[in-house]
């Protein structure tokens, strides 16, 4: 069975692209200390990947060395739940596959998009959501090789050039295992009105603690004042 973990994401932008002058001023200069936030913390994670952080060891190294220490062998016990060791092999890295990202309105069928995303051209949506639609996003992924520590996902949406929404969520701690981990986000309101409707460009990344990339994807959707009609 696929291990399912549900949570609350934490949003730095509102999803609002209709807003009135002042408030954009207000909104441009929270972006901008938001881009020198976001800077800075991809910049500390370029240092800290240059920095020696000592000798790596793989899963079965780590149980080996501390299997005298009672209380870090139950910890990596609990961690670990049925993890078949036989099978995780000598890898000192964890691997991380996103397997799809999938979007969930009530009342329709689940749109679900397979990673690596299908080579469209360059300005093509890959998919629409209506105005003011409830939706859900899930995303399924598997863990292999070693433990990955702090894998964080995020979101980032421009319209017409400018940042609307940016969304960073730390997903937690993974062990190995066969089946895949499918992660459920928080429900959220699409934006409605005249000025939320066109196209955005988003941006999906995940990465770890020590600043491992395992997904750098860009695309463009569209919302529109009704769904799409089916083909």
């Amino acid at each position: 069975m696929s291990a399912v973990v549900d949570s609350l994401s934490t949003k730095d932008v509102k999803f609002n692209p209709q807003i009135g002058e002042e408030e954009l001023g207000r909104t441009m200069n929270n972006r901008e200390e938001e881009e020198i936030i976001e800077e800075d913390e991809e910049n500390k994670l370029k240092l800290d990947r240059g920095m020696d952080l000592g000798p790596q060891f793989s899963l079965k190294e780590q149980l080996e060395k501390d299997k005298d220490d009672e209380s870090l062998r139950k910890w990596k016990e609990q961690l670990l739940g049925c993890v078949d060791l036989s099978a995780i092999g000598e890898s000192k890295e964890a691997e991380v596959k996103i397997l799809s990202l999938t979007i969930q309105c009530p009342g329709r069928e689940d749109l679900v998009l397979p990673l690596p995303f299908t080579k469209t051209s360059k300005n093509s949506s890959l998919f629409t959501l209506k105005e003011g639609s409830r939706y859900r996003l899930r995303f399924s992924f598997v863990v292999a090789g070693n433990i990955v520590s702090g894998l964080k996902y995020t979101n980032t949406i421009w319209k017409s050039g400018v940042r609307v929404d940016y969304t960073k969520k730390m997903l937690g701690t993974f062990s190995p295992q066969k089946e895949p981990y499918v992660y459920g986000m928080e429900e959220e309101t699409t934006p409605s009105g005249m000025f939320a409707r066109g196209s955005y460009t988003a941006r999906t990344k995940f990465v770890d603690d020590d600043g491992k990339c395992y997904l750098d994807v860009s695309y463009h959707f569209e919302i529109q004042k009704k769904w799409p009609t089916p083909s």
